[in-house]
């Protein structure tokens, strides 16, 4: 069993002790641990092969979740959660699928309603009873509108770092499969969107028959749909439909160029084949029944008079002129970034050390990173008081002279109040090196409310950065009401960098947001708002989300060295 299906069954678990009333630390150790074995670079399963009691030695698990750990993997099931599940109604758990309804709120609309199915959901939201329970109101309720019908249609599509820890695995088996030359994983996971359908692989092989076997009979199919010569189909047992293409060598950049994607590109590039007498297909680029290109991708591009356009750019938004013209960008890559400028320590909600972030950072080679614990406005996350936050300077004071090569900033992800103002009085932003602002509160309030407030957090002469600026959480959360183009006109005028917020469930800003701020000359800044160590890691979705912004490494701040970065940030 994947990091990924045993993090899920226990949030899974989280969920439905939390809508039974257990106690909270119980449900607390199921979310920790979660998050834990979400975030480990490491299976489990090779853990436990190397060492039976590895699991006990992680942060938040103890002897008794490492053993139903270990019957996860050993029997694929969890009594626990199939005894939670009879307990709760079936129905009752589909209602957690709909954004703004969390375990609290599934449980307050059961109880106090007696409402059991979607249907009887959004019969009584239309009604307007939802809006009279305590703690909802009309706009949580016209939210939850808004997610029923978006259930309605949705189709299933995964997080890309969900998608890419059940993927990376069987990649690793089709590579080491005798006679494999060349594979690519293709479509929207190649242009790194932020949530990915169905999967394509691209395959060349000397002995198609064995990839193929190799394929269908990988340890984590559920389903085999489709088992041929050139084509075969699966889904895993994750539910992600999984395609493989056994290609030619002669046609694998056009093959891997056609099932990239995205389809807008595709047709842009064969209409400016057409109108060179050429057909360009998955097959290659042919003038009439000869084959003319198509071992490589940029003999593609190069068919109809284009130098080659990384995948991130392949959304027919501009990139075929640009590249015509010769202004593509040098898209930032992750080797230029030099810091991090968001992470929380066990001061607040984080899951390691303030010196146990710094390590691992440093480990990293970054020259740079901001420690930015939550405030007091933040309850859930035990932000810090003023006081709270002078006694974290004093161990940053000490780790500053045991640690040369990098520098730590004192900093702090101070929340942004109802008002627009902030969550610290005025001497101490005055003290912080550097000062992120974000919304944690009040998602439903108007448009025009919520912009507002943001807008006059921007313009306290202290911020240098606002998080996570539209504050969603894919899946789970929409953005909340914001008019982006007023923000980032802010954000200019007043010189504050906006955050692409690399936490997988977040990537926030997203591609077209970023590119909004590119074009207005507004830098971006990428932070992992890692709560433990292994998170650090997540900076990778954070650049793909940059690339797709169209961003060069002169776009994003943390990626100038230490001493261009200071002058920067000077207010």
């Amino acid at each position: 069993m994947e990091n990924i299906e045993i993090a899920k069954t226990f949030d899974e678990v989280a969920d439905l002790l939390e809508i039974q009333g257990a106690n909270p630390f119980r449900i607390r150790a199921y979310r920790t641990a979660a998050r834990t074995i979400g975030t480990l670079n490491t299976s489990v399963e090779s853990m436990l092969k190397k060492n039976g009691h590895a699991l006990e030695e992680l942060p938040g698990i103890g002897a008794d979740l490492a053993g139903k750990i270990e019957g996860l993997c050993r029997t694929g099931g969890l009594p626990l959660l199939n005894e939670l599940k009879r307990k709760t109604p079936e129905s009752l758990v589909a209602l957690l699928r709909i954004p703004g309804v969390g375990p609290k709120r599934a449980k307050l609309v059961f109880s106090k309603l007696g409402i059991k199915t979607l249907g009887q959901l959004e019969k009584a939201a239309r009604a307007g009873r939802l809006s009279k329970l305590p703690g909802l109101g009309a706009a949580t309720e016209q939210a939850i509108l808004r997610g029923i019908e978006q259930d309605k249609v949705r189709t299933a599509r995964f997080p890309l770092a969900e998608a890419e820890a059940y993927i990376r695995p069987l990649v690793e088996t089709l590579r080491a499969t005798p006679g494999v030359e060349r594979l690519d994983v293709a479509g929207s996971f190649r242009r790194r969107a932020e949530t990915v359908g169905d999967v394509d692989i691209l395959l060349a092989a000397k002995n198609a028959a064995a990839a193929a076997e190799a394929f269908v009979g990988y340890k984590d199919v559920k389903q085999v749909l489709a088992h041929g010569e050139t084509k075969c189909s699966v889904v895993l047992r994750c539910g992600l439909q999984v395609d493989l293409r056994i290609v030619a060598e002669s046609s694998y950049g056009a093959a891997l160029h056609y099932f990239t994607g995205s389809k807008p590109h595709n047709i842009a590039v064969r209409l400016l084949g057409v109108k060179r007498h050429l057909k360009i297909n998955e097959y290659g680029v042919f003038r009439g029944k000869r084959q003319i290109a198509g071992r490589t991708e940029p003999e593609v591009f190069a068919a109809v008079g284009l130098p080659w356009i990384p995948p991130e750019l392949r959304e027919n938004r501009g990139e075929l002129d640009a590249a015509r013209a010769g202004r593509l960008p040098r898209l930032v890559e992750l080797t230029d970034i030099r810091g991090d400028l968001q992470m929380h320590t066990t001061d607040t909600d984080g899951r390691n050390t303030l010196a146990e972030m710094v390590e691992a950072s440093a480990a990293r080679g970054y020259e740079y990173i901001a420690i930015t614990d939550h405030t007091k406005a933040v309850r859930v996350a035990g932000g810090l008081t003023e006081a709270g936050f002078r006694k974290q300077w004093r161990q940053i004071d000490a780790i500053r002279k045991t640690v040369k090569k990098m520098t730590v900033f004192k900093s702090a992800e101070v929340d942004i109040l109802d008002d627009g103002s902030l969550d610290l009085d005025e001497e101490t932003l005055a003290e912080l090196d550097i000062v992120l602002v974000s919304v944690h509160s009040r998602f439903n309030l108007s448009k025009t409310a919520m912009t507002r407030r943001i807008v006059r957090a921007l313009q306290h002469p202290r911020v240098h950065v606002l998080g996570h600026p539209t504050g969603r959480l894919l899946g789970k959360r929409e953005p909340y009401p914001l008019d982006m183009e007023e923000i980032v006109k802010a954000a200019r005028d007043y010189g504050v960098l906006l955050e692409i917020n690399a936490q997988p469930d977040r990537l926030d800003l997203n591609d077209l947001h970023v590119a909004m701020a590119r074009q207005a000359g507004v830098r971006v800044v990428i932070g992992t708002d890692a709560h433990r160590i292994e998170e650090l890691g997540c900076m990778r979705y954070g650049v793909d989300q940059a690339r797709r912004g169209w961003c060069e490494a002169t776009d994003v701040a943390n990626t100038l060295h230490l001493d261009a970065f200071r002058k920067l940030i000077q207010k």
